[in-house]
């Protein structure tokens, strides 16, 4: 699903780190290593249909590598 995050993240939890991450091979070949975060918190986001919802965000994040891999998880919030 295409979408814009027009909001700051807001309640950002750490839900996993190190090797609990599943994809940690992945994130270290596709990006290079780090010291990965799973995070999620909530924001304002813009669909494809232009329409504005409130959804809860995940990515994966790293010191000096930044946020990838964006993704919003249904059902919203609003």
């Amino acid at each position: 699903m295409k979408f814009e995050i027009v909001s700051p993240i807001d309640n950002i939890e750490t839900i996993a780190s190190g090797s609990s991450i599943r994809v940690l091979p992945l994130l270290k070949k596709k990006y290079g290593k780090g010291r990965w975060y799973k995070k999620k918190g909530t924001a304002t986001v813009k669909l494809a249909d232009c329409s504005y919802r409130s959804a809860e965000v995940h990515w994966y994040e790293a010191h000096g590598i930044g946020k990838r891999d964006l993704k919003i998880k249904l059902p919203f919030l609003d």
